[in-house]
């Protein structure tokens, strides 16, 4: 008794596929969808912190409140990211503030 009786005829010439991992998207991410990198989401959206998973999110736009990291890295240490300003645009120190205000309000805004 060999093995090759054990072969169902036909079988030995079909290329065997894996399946992709379920986690994998076929498609690019909408806002609010699970991602690993920004790549994964669709166009004006970025992948950025939420708790502690990340999700696509908006690219900031003119007048929005931006976060602005004085160290590189500490962009990590948030659990609420905010994405980027969006193209031509950057985070600076809101310039409408009044006398005294002591605020440290960063908008994305227009170079």
């Amino acid at each position: 008794h060999g093995a090759a009786e054990l072969e169902e005829p036909g079988t030995e010439a079909l290329p065997r596929r894996t399946p992709a991992p379920a986690w994998i998207p076929t498609a690019k991410g909408e806002e609010g969808d699970l991602c690993l990198r920004s790549s994964d989401c669709a166009a004006g959206l970025c992948c950025a912190r939420h708790f502690w998973s990340k999700m696509c999110k908006p690219v900031l736009r003119e007048g929005q409140v931006c976060t602005r990291h004085r160290r590189k890295g500490s962009h990590g240490l948030e659990i609420f990211q905010r994405c980027h300003c969006a193209e031509g645009l950057a985070c600076r120190l809101q310039r409408e503030l009044g006398p005294g205000d002591t605020s440290r309000l960063h908008t994305c805004q227009r170079h």
